[in-house]
């Protein structure tokens, strides 16, 4: 019993994973470790509203945003335009109108003001339980503007053609 305590005390915990088949458990792993990950996120840089609806709050700043040249203003607009997509896509794949959920909590002034797409509902999704970590939010996005720099600054890129059938 001291060595349970004592582990506890020290934050060390054991979690045992079952399943029917050895994809199971593997699957089931990499489930409980992506929730490990996004925890230690959290905890090291807080939480914001999920389900993008934190990148449509973010983005407001960006329009009292000074630029000095055409091509900053060009990039301000893509960052723009990229931040809107993750709540979009989330929306589409849910089946409802994308445009009209981006038009309701970009009016919104409540920074928790989300859509549930499972329940297609708005909500307060801080207290829906829909977060995501600042650290992954962030990453995400100095990542991908990584990215686009390397593109737009890169002579050549060579890419596989999308055949049609593939489109589905």
């Amino acid at each position: 019993m001291t060595e349970r305590v004592s582990k506890l005390k020290g934050h060390v915990g054991n979690i045992k994973v079952g399943g029917g088949s050895e994809v199971e458990i593997g699957e089931a792993k990499d489930r409980i470790n992506d929730a490990l990950c996004a925890t230690r996120a959290a905890i090291s840089e807080g939480i914001v509203a999920g389900g993008g609806s934190a990148l449509i709050y973010a983005s407001r700043g960006l329009a009292d945003l000074k630029v000095a040249s055409q091509d900053q203003k060009n990039g301000v607009d893509i960052i723009e335009r990229a931040v809107k997509v993750p709540l979009l896509t989330i929306v589409g794949n849910a089946g409802f109108h994308d445009q009209g959920v981006l038009k309701k909590i970009g009016e919104s002034k409540d920074e928790t003001f989300g859509f549930d797409a499972a329940k297609g509902e708005f909500k307060n999704m801080i207290k829906g339980g829909i977060i995501d970590p600042v650290k992954v939010v962030r990453t995400a996005l100095q990542d991908s503007v990584s990215v686009a720099s390397m593109m737009m600054t890169t002579e050549c890129i060579i890419h596989d053609e999308v055949k049609k059938e593939d489109k589905k």
